[in-house]
């Protein structure tokens, strides 16, 4: 009964890297329903706003009151700058992950993570959730461990199949050493390999469990539903069922790939959720991908949901952390109806659809970038043929990708969305010749009518979109 009595309406989505900071989830949170910060890219996000001189004081702040001896001081000592980055100088490197990491380097990843949930709950008593991607496996047990240091309340994961995630939060809770099957490509059958994190290593007080969170799995099928919630290793408390019409990553089609004019994957009928079939599951879910108006919410309960997730809307308002400069452009394209989204089958290196903003000029987005690969979130493990473990991208330069036996086609159109989101928040690397990382939005397709919910605002708030979403709707989230 406690759980029924506090879910909420709208789920703020976990939009990477670093657009649900803490605080919109802090706003949406604040305001009786789910605020979820995104872990994806949280280290280096850390990293780089403290050497941008951590304005206000607050990571530092969260960093003390993480309760492990020594990693905010660590971490400071290395990355804080006092005044700010001197002019033309980049960021320092954060070495890249790697199935055998340091202490120091997990600590960095549940230390970042940490904060966002920590400083996202500060000063209101409603429940704070996080969002990561399965695809991306390497800092998942690290960044969910700090994460429930700071009493985070939901985890949310989709982009894969995260049917280990609820054994490990299990795990994770009594401070027990944890376990991931990592995906290896080229592994034979029989051939597995692990991702292990001990909280043990890194002295935190075991004498008493954490609190362990509700896990929400993100899927875009109800046969996906149906497999983890009958075959995943713990407790699944819920769904998001996510559409095409969501940002970021989408789900390929299903069937045989067909693309529209512009060369989009073209979605149908079998792409279609049985609602049905996941109401018999028993479980609460929430709708997602283009559910961001109070038509949307009232026919998700009407089709049985618990609510809606919603995305778009909060990635544009004042508390998202899409640099405000960005900001500005993007609501001036919308207000004038010169915001397009598009859907490239290519642009992503996990091979999933990717969306991506238009701003005015449509050829804009198409400049090319530089192919690299130093952040690294994005590699796929490999079986090398020497029998260890090695990384690849398709989209670093192509004869190193292919040297490490990947297909050259698989580079054709990839694009590095690492350093590209990352840019999205005003934290883009600076690189030789003192050119700066351009940035790629990406949004739902709900971006395309953000003119019309703007009715000829400048700016809104997290409030504006929850007044505009639950208009005429009950609202309260209980506390109990």
């Amino acid at each position: 009964m406690g759980f029924a009595k506090t879910l909420p309406l709208v789920i703020q989505g976990g939009m990477g890297v670093g657009i649900s900071g803490w605080e919109l989830a802090q706003a949406v949170s604040r305001a009786g329903q789910l605020g979820v910060v995104s872990g994806t890219g949280s280290d280096v996000l850390l990293t780089r706003r403290l050497e941008d001189g951590d304005l206000g004081g607050h990571l530092r702040r969260a960093l003390r009151a993480l309760p492990i001896p020594g990693v905010a001081e660590r971490v400071l000592a290395r990355y804080f700058r006092p005044g700010g980055r001197p002019a033309g100088t980049p960021y320092r490197t954060v070495p890249m992950l790697r199935q055998q990491t340091s202490v120091e380097r997990e600590q960095l990843n549940l230390a970042a993570t940490f904060v966002e949930v920590h400083l996202a709950r500060e000063g209101h008593g409603g429940a704070v959730g996080i969002n990561l991607l399965t695809k991306i496996q390497l800092p998942t047990l690290a960044s969910l461990y700090g994460a429930m240091l700071a009493g985070v309340g939901f985890v949310l994961m989709g982009a894969g199949i995260p049917r280990e995630i609820p054994g490990v939060l299990d795990r994770l809770a009594r401070h027990e050493p944890a376990t991931l099957r990592l995906h290896l490509v080229g592994a034979e059958s029989g051939d597995a390999e692990q991702l292990h994190f001990d909280p043990r290593r890194h002295g935190t007080d075991v004498s008493q469990p954490l609190t362990r969170p509700r896990f929400l799995a993100i899927v875009a099928s109800n046969s996906l539903a149906t497999l983890l919630a009958r075959k995943a290793t713990g407790c699944i408390d819920g769904f998001v069922i996510e559409g095409a019409t969501a940002g970021g990553h989408n789900a390929p089609p299903r069937g045989d790939a067909q693309r529209n004019e512009r060369g989009e994957p073209i979605y149908g009928v079998r792409d279609e959720v049985n609602l049905a079939a996941i109401r018999e599951l028993g479980l609460p879910f929430w709708l997602a991908g283009g559910t961001g108006s109070p038509e949307s919410l009232a026919a998700a309960l009407k089709a049985g949901a618990a609510g809606i997730q919603v995305g778009t809307l909060f990635a544009f308002c004042n508390e998202s952390g899409l640099a405000p400069e960005l900001r500005r452009e993007a609501l001036a394209s919308a207000r004038a109806g010169q915001l397009d989204v598009r859907t490239d089958p290519l642009a992503s290196p996990t091979g999933y659809p990717f969306k991506i903003v238009v701003l005015g000029d449509a050829t804009a987005e198409q400049a090319p970038r530089a192919r690299l690969c130093d952040l690294g979130y994005l590699r796929t493990a490999y079986r090398k043929s020497n029998g260890g473990v090695g990384y690849r991208c398709p989209a670093e330069p192509v004869e190193a990708y292919v040297a490490k036996g990947g297909e050259a086609n698989d580079t054709v159109g990839r694009r590095c969305l690492c350093n590209a989101l990352l840019a999205n928040t005003g934290h883009g690397q600076l690189r030789s010749g003192g050119t700066t990382e351009s940035p790629l939005i990406t949004a739902g397709d709900q971006a395309k009518v953000l003119g019309a919910f703007l009715n000829g605002r400048d700016s809104y708030t997290a409030n504006d979109v929850l007044d505009y979403l639950l208009a005429g709707t009950a609202t309260s989230l209980s506390a109990g």
